[in-house]
C-alpha cells in the first residue's frame, strides 16, 4: 500500500484543489460530454465555484496524497440527508477523485476508510453517494461496503443521455 496522507483543504490551497481537481477529473470524465467537459469543469473547479464550498461549514475537502505526490482529493458534505434520514445522521461522500495514475493502486479503498472513520467521529450512521451506473466505481463501492438504494438522472443537456444515469449507494455504519 502507498504511504497516503489525506489532510484537510483550506482557502489557502485553492489554487492546488483546483488544479488537482482538473486533473483528475480530465483523467476519467472527459468522454461524457458533448464539448469535452468544459463547462461542467468550469462550474464544478472554477474559482468562484471552489471559494464557494471553502466557505460552507458543511463541506470538508481534503487533498490526497501518496508521500509527497498530490494525486486527488475528497469532498464530503458532513450533514446532508439521503431521502427519508437524517441530516445530523447522514453524510454524503460527494467525490472522491484520483488522477489515472493513482488509480488501481487500492488507494479509494484507504479513502473510503478514512470517509468512515470521519463519519463515525461525527455519530453518523449512515453514508451515501451517488455514483455513475455506466461507470466502474459501482463496483468498487459495493465492495466496499455500499448498497444501491435508488437511481437518479444528471439533468445536464451538455451530456452525453447515455452517461446520465446515477445510483445511489449507501452504507450503514
Amino acid at each position: 500500500m502507498p504511504n497516503l496522507k489525506i489532510t484537510p483543504c483550506t482557502a489557502e490551497d485553492l489554487h492546488t484543489l483546483q488544479d488537482i481537481a482538473i486533473n483528475a477529473y480530465g483523467d476519467h470524465y472527459l468522454y461524457l460530454w458533448y464539448d469535452g467537459g468544459m463547462w461542467y469543469i468550469d462550474k464544478s473547479f472554477g474559482e468562484t465555484a471552489l471559494k464557494k464550498e471553502f466557505e460552507d461549514p458543511n463541506v470538508a475537502l481534503f487533498l490526497i496524497y501518496s508521500g509527497e505526490e498530490l494525486i486527488g482529493f475528497l469532498k464530503l458534505n458532513i450533514d446532508k440527508a439521503l431521502e427519508d434520514e437524517s441530516d445530523k445522521e447522514s453524510l454524503e461522500l460527494e467525490r472522491i477523485y484520483l488522477t489515472k495514475a493513482a488509480s488501481g493502486r487500492g488507494i479509494g479503498r484507504q479513502v473510503v476508510d478514512f470517509t468512515v472513520a470521519f463519519a463515525r467521529e461525527r455519530n453518523k450512521r449512515l453514508i451515501w453517494l451517488k455514483a455513475m451506473d455506466s461507470s466502474k466505481s459501482v463496483d468498487f463501492y459495493e465492495q466496499n461496503g455500499f448498497e444501491k438504494c435508488g437511481t437518479y438522472t444528471l439533468d445536464f443537456s451538455q451530456m452525453k443521455p447515455e452517461y446520465r444515469g446515477m445510483y445511489i449507494m449507501k452504507r450503514e455504519l
